[in-house]
């Protein structure tokens, strides 16, 4: 625990994630768990009681937050190839899995992460989410802080058809419902597991066998429902939309988020802006790198043409919802695509697309904390904030690109304590410092 110790950081610079300039020489006092006092060296000095923990070669900056993520997933960074290890690997192995992928994610900075779930050939895997949250939040396991999302979705649908045809069975009656009061039931029972959010689909989706993305998948009571019961329980919803008419059931229905940007219209965007709901981009599943990596490891031809295929319009969609100024909150997607762990690959792409490098660090931090109701506690590094604290280097205000690679991620701080320290005399990592030192067990 971190106790009542005071610790003080001393920086080139420090982004406290409200988007202001940086402040050169910053300082950041750390009393207990959360932060005591934020400003520059001069304004912010070390009590004669504290530990100084010199970074002056770096930038101290706000812990990250990645709004979707698939941790569960099968993922190419550990398994040779995804739709293979669906069948061959237990669900007791891919738990650690799921606890090694989230530390792949820590290590790069990333404190916080809301995991969207994941289908498996024995039901939903949200009982195993919500204990890996709650044995890491114990302090029993060491990883980022997870907000677990159980899903309510329809028979049919994107969320169904994640799974593999082949790998449904019938009496995996937790999956999926069907019509306004069966879809209720679903939702009371995912949230009987202890579950932070629920998460549903509006639309088809990219990445599926044989479904497009213009496929309704659900109507408008059924959304209306599932997020009506969520609400009552005091759980946000979070909407899977590629389609302008799917975004405009979820403003109808009250969604507290919007989960990528694909296909849009300007009344479109103006019902979201004028709602005030935050979209979840997800760019870095719609990239030619994701795409190659879905290549390398079995994802089917057709597949990867209709990802190639929406590209440009998720792209163009961006800019038109970042130009007219609706809040868009850091999510990656991350799942089979990207590797665990390039999340801040994300980042870049809204860069290029027109973000400055600091609203891409806002949408990151504050933006993402305040999407998800947790910027009371996260999110910025302010007095009486939780001390989640990154500290890089290089200059991120500039650089955006700094954040993806291991080397400049010297500490990672959740709550006043350092997991990962490179700086120290004693390093301290959570798993391997040598890149991909470990087997991957299906390869030949």
């Amino acid at each position: 625990m971190a106790g009542t110790k005071k610790k003080y950081l001393r920086g080139a610079r420090l982004i406290d994630g409200n988007g202001g300039k940086p402040i050169e020489s910053g300082a950041l006092l750390i009393e207990g768990d959360s932060v005591s006092a934020v400003g520059s060296q001069s304004e912010v000095q070390a009590p004669p009681d504290a530990e100084v923990i010199d970074v002056s070669k770096y930038t101290i900056m706000p812990g990250m937050i990645d709004l979707h993520v698939h941790i569960a997933a099968f993922n190419p960074a550990t398994f040779n190839n995804y739709r293979v290890s669906i069948f061959e690997i237990s669900p007791e192995l891919q738990n650690y899995y799921t606890l090694f992928h989230a530390q792949l994610c820590f290590e790069m900075g990333f404190t916080t992460l809301r995991d969207l779930g994941r289908m498996t050939t024995r039901g939903q895997n949200t009982a195993a989410m919500a204990a890996l949250r709650d044995a890491i939040e114990a302090g029993v396991l060491t990883g980022p802080r997870l907000i677990v999302c159980g899903r309510a979705s329809i028979s049919n649908g994107h969320l169904d058809l994640t799974l593999p045809r082949a790998a449904y069975r019938d009496h995996m009656n937790d999956l999926v419902a069907d019509g306004p009061w069966e879809l209720r039931k679903l939702t009371r029972q995912q949230l009987r597991h202890g579950v932070d959010c629920i998460k549903t689909a509006a639309s088809g989706g990219g990445g599926t066998d044989k479904e497009e993305p213009d496929v309704r998948n659900m109507t408008q009571d059924e959304l209306d429902a599932i997020v009506d019961e969520a609400h009552a329980f005091h759980k946000h919803v979070a909407v899977h939309c590629f389609t302008a008419e799917s975004h405009r059931m979820s403003v109808r229905a009250g969604a507290d988020t919007i989960e990528h940007i694909v296909f849009t219209d300007d009344d479109t965007i103006k019902m979201i802006l004028d709602a005030g709901i935050p979209v979840i981009p997800t760019l870095s599943h719609r990239t030619d790198h994701a795409i190659q990596v879905r290549r390398e490891h079995g994802t089917p031809e057709f597949i990867l043409k209709k990802m190639k295929s929406i590209q440009p319009y998720t792209f163009e969609s961006f800019q038109k919802m970042h130009q007219a100024g609706i809040k868009i909150a850091m999510g990656t997607d991350l799942g089979v695509d990207p590797h665990m762990g390039e999340n801040a690959r994300e980042l870049e792409i809204y860069v290029d697309l027109g973000m400055t490098p600091m609203e891409a660090l806002v949408a990151t931090t504050k933006s993402a904390a305040e999407a998800v109701g947790i910027d009371k506690k996260l999110g910025t590094l302010e007095k009486g904030k939780l001390a989640d604290v990154v500290i890089v280097d290089g200059d991120p205000s500039k650089d955006i690109t700094v954040l993806q690679k291991k080397e400049n991620i010297k500490m990672v701080m959740k709550e006043g304590m350092a997991f990962i320290d490179k700086i120290s005399a004693t390093p301290k990592y959570v798993i391997h410092p040598e890149p991909e030192g470990w087997k991957i067990i299906d390869q030949q």
